[in-house]
């Protein structure tokens, strides 16, 4: 008998197997096909212009913009004058991490992943490869208290061998980023009059200045947020309104 019942399940038991198998793929079937289709994912269209007419500080413009102290507590404010845009980070010789406080400013609103942002340079400082003045654009940023995300355009306002373009990804915390890109030389630092723009399609940075593309660098990590700009001063100090944009635009799709 024990033999008998053993060759007996031995028949059974793959049958009740195959049977609860195919009710399995029946349900999930049906299921499946009374579920409907996933919408591809797409993106938002928007766009911004500006010449920043009205003197702000910070800078809204009517609720367009949100600013790095204002917003995010850990970052310095930007600043306009009529026709002027720019930072009132502190600068000089600071310790790590504190210095790091860049003056930021995003806009607000819903953009798209595929992101593009371009200004005028305005500056009137003369190069000095002791003092680093910097100019950024920014792309799929974030900003809030203690928090700040995204990528990272910057150009040091100097045509010296010591100018640089590079693009950076901020991971969050004050001081918390890390170099995607580093370009040195003097074709990569802008003049009074440039323009600069950069630009993030899927996973691709792309950075011109008067429409010449001079670099490029990948990240996956940030798939959202907004475009903005940025400015970063260190060597010296009571100069932010040297250096700055007179104006600017961004879009996306």
């Amino acid at each position: 008998m024990f033999q008998h019942v053993k060759h007996t399940d031995a028949i059974v038991k793959p049958l009740v197997l195959l049977l609860i198998l195919f009710s399995i793929s029946y349900i999930v079937s049906r299921t499946a096909s009374a579920l409907p289709a996933a919408a591809p994912a797409s993106g938002t269209a928007n766009s911004y212009s500006t010449n920043f007419s009205h003197a702000e500080n910070p800078i809204s413009e009517s609720g367009k913009w949100i600013s790095g102290k204002k917003a995010g507590l850990d970052w310095a404010d930007v600043r306009v004058l009529q026709g002027f845009v720019f930072g009132t980070e502190i600068g000089g010789n600071r310790p790590e991490l504190e210095k790091y406080d860049d003056s930021t400013a995003l806009l607000t609103g819903t953009w798209g992943p595929n992101q593009t942002a371009e200004a005028k340079v305005h500056r009137t400082n003369k190069d000095d490869d002791r003092v680093y003045e910097e100019v950024e654009l920014r792309l799929r940023s974030s900003l809030s208290a203690h928090n700040c995300t995204g990528y990272e355009v910057m150009f040091r306002c100097s045509k010296s061998p010591k100018a640089y373009c590079n693009i950076a990804r901020w991971d969050g915390i004050l001081g918390a980023f890390m170099m995607l890109k580093e370009n040195h030389g003097s074709q990569y630092g802008v003049a009074d009059g440039d323009v600069v723009k950069a630009s993030i399609k899927g996973d691709t940075i792309t950075v011109w200045i008067n429409g010449v593309e001079i670099t490029q660098a990948r990240d996956y990590l940030f798939t959202k947020g907004n475009p903005g700009i940025g400015f970063y001063i260190e060597g010296t100090t009571g100069v932010d309104n040297q250096y700055g944009f007179s104006s600017f635009s961004a879009s996306s799709e």
